[in-house]
C-alpha cells in the first residue's frame, strides 16, 4: 500500500491525496461505505461502483468471523471472491463489537472472551487471531484488536485500557510480520489510537503506535457519547503526532458535517453507519440540510430529492413519490434513500477534494456546514 499527499488547504490542515492498493486507488479524503456481513445493506455492488461510486467498503470482523465463518471464508478464496467485490475493502477488527457486548463478554491480557449474539457460543479474541482471521478475509486494510472505552470512561479507567490496548498492538504487529497474505495482494496494518477524552493519553497512544512504523492510522473510541466539541479536539491532539505521509482514518464517524470538521483537522478516511441506517428510517442528506421524508410537508413536492444533484437518484425521484413509498412501507423507499445518502456523502469528499485542490476548502466548509445541519 502506498500513500500520496496530492494537495494541501491553504487556510486547514486538510489535504487530499491518493491510497493506493493492489486492487484499486483510492481518491481521499473518502467515505467507505459499511458492508458489514459483506453487503452494503440494501445496495447493489452494481449501483455502489456505478451510481453511488465507492472505490472502497468495509467489512467486520467480529461478524463474518461468527457468520459464514471462516472455513467458509478460505474456501471461498476471501471476501472480495466470496461477495464478487473486485474493489479496495477494509476490515474492523471486531474490537468495536465485542465493546458493545457489554454483558456478554470478559477482557483480560489474553484478549477477549464473548458470547455470540447469535447463538451464545463463547468465542476468544486475540491480538494475534483477530490478525490470522483478517488474513483469511483477505482485507486490503486491517485493524489491530483494541479496547473501545465508552465515552464518559475516568482517566483511571481510560489509562488502565490504553495499556491494555498497547500491549495487544505491540502483538498484533508482531504477529502481521511474521505472516503473508493468503491471496497473492498485499494487505496493510492500521494500529488504533485511543485514549478516551484525555490529551495526555491520546497523544500518548499516538506516539506509541507512530513508533511501531506502520502503513497507516486509526483513530478510535470518538463518537461514543462524548461532546463533539471534545471529538474535535482529541483529532486536534494527535494531528501533530501522526505521519503525514500516512493515512488516518476516523473510525465509526459521523454526520457530513462531523465528516468536513473532521476533513479540516487533517483526517483521510472515514466510515458509518448513518447513511444507509438512517435512510432505512427516512432520514436523507442533502446539500441543503436534513430531510425527514415521512412529514407532510413532502407529500406534494414534486421536486428532486436533492437539487445540488448529488447522484442520479434525484434527477430521477422526486420528494413526494419517496415520501409515498415510505407511507406505504414499500421496500423501495429505504433502498432508494440508503443510496442517495451514500451518493451524497461520496459527492461531499469529491467536492472537498475539488475545495482542497483549489485551496478554498476552509472558507468552503464553514458555509457547507451551517447548510448541511439545517432541517428543512
Amino acid at each position: 500500500m502506498k500513500f500520496e499527499v496530492i494537495s494541501q488547504d491553504r487556510d486547514s490542515v486538510a489535504r487530499c491525496g491518493v491510497l493506493y492498493t493492489n486492487h484499486g486507488a483510492i481518491p481521499t479524503p473518502v467515505f467507505m461505505p459499511v458492508g458489514t456481513v459483506g453487503s452494503v445493506k440494501g445496495v447493489l455492488h452494481k449501483e455502489l461502483k456505478e451510481d453511488i461510486e465507492a472505490t472502497i467498503i468495509l467489512g467486520n470482523t467480529y461478524h463474518l468471523f461468527l457468520r459464514p465463518g471462516m472455513e467458509v471464508m478460505r474456501a471461498a478464496g476471501g471476501l472480495h471472491r466470496f461477495c464478487s467485490w473486485d474493489r479496495p475493502i477494509l476490515t474492523d477488527s471486531g474490537g468495536f463489537q465485542v465493546f458493545s457486548l457489554a454483558d456478554n463478554r470478559k477482557i483480560s491480557a489474553e484478549g477477549c472472551s464473548f458470547q455470540s449474539h447469535i447463538d451464545g457460543s463463547k468465542h476468544l479474541f486475540t491480538p494475534e487471531n483477530v490478525v490470522d482471521t483478517q488474513r483469511i478475509i483477505g482485507a486490503d486494510i486491517m485493524m489491530a484488536l483494541d479496547e473501545c472505552p465508552p465515552g464518559d470512561a475516568t482517566h483511571q479507567y481510560a489509562l488502565k485500557s490504553l495499556h491494555l490496548t498497547q500491549q495487544w498492538l505491540e502483538r498484533g504487529v508482531a504477529r502481521f510480520r511474521q505472516t503473508e497474505p493468503l491471496y497473492g495482494h498485499s494487505q496493510a496494518f492500521f494500529p488504533i489510537v485511543q485514549g478516551c477524552v484525555y490529551p495526555d493519553l491520546r497523544r500518548q497512544a499516538a506516539e506509541y503506535a507512530v513508533a511501531l512504523d506502520c502503513q497507516g492510522y486509526a483513530i478510535g473510541g470518538l463518537s461514543v457519547g462524548e461532546p463533539t466539541e471534545q471529538m474535535y479536539e482529541m483529532i486536534e491532539v494527535v494531528h501533530p503526532v501522526l505521519p503525514l505521509d500516512k493515512p488516518r482514518y476516523l473510525m465509526g464517524v459521523g454526520t457530513p458535517w462531523n465528516l468536513l470538521e473532521a476533513i479540516a483537522r487533517g483526517i483521510d478516511m472515514f466510515d458509518c453507519v448513518m447513511p444507509t441506517r438512517n435512510g432505512r428510517n427516512g432520514m436523507l442528506f442533502t446539500a441543503n440540510g436534513v430531510i425527514n421524508i415521512r412529514n407532510q410537508k413532502w407529500a406534494t413536492a414534486f421536486e428532486p430529492i436533492d437539487p445540488e444533484g448529488s447522484s442520479w437518484l434525484d434527477a430521477t425521484y422526486s420528494k413526494a413519490y419517496l415520501r409515498h413509498l415510505f407511507v406505504a412501507s414499500e421496500m423501495l423507499g429505504p433502498q432508494i434513500a440508503s443510496q442517495h445518502n451514500l451518493a451524497f456523502y461520496l459527492w461531499l469528499m469529491k467536492q472537498a477534494r475539488e475545495q482542497i485542490a483549489a485551496g478554498t476548502f476552509a472558507s468552503w466548509k464553514t458555509k457547507m456546514v451551517k447548510k448541511l445541519q439545517t432541517r428543512l
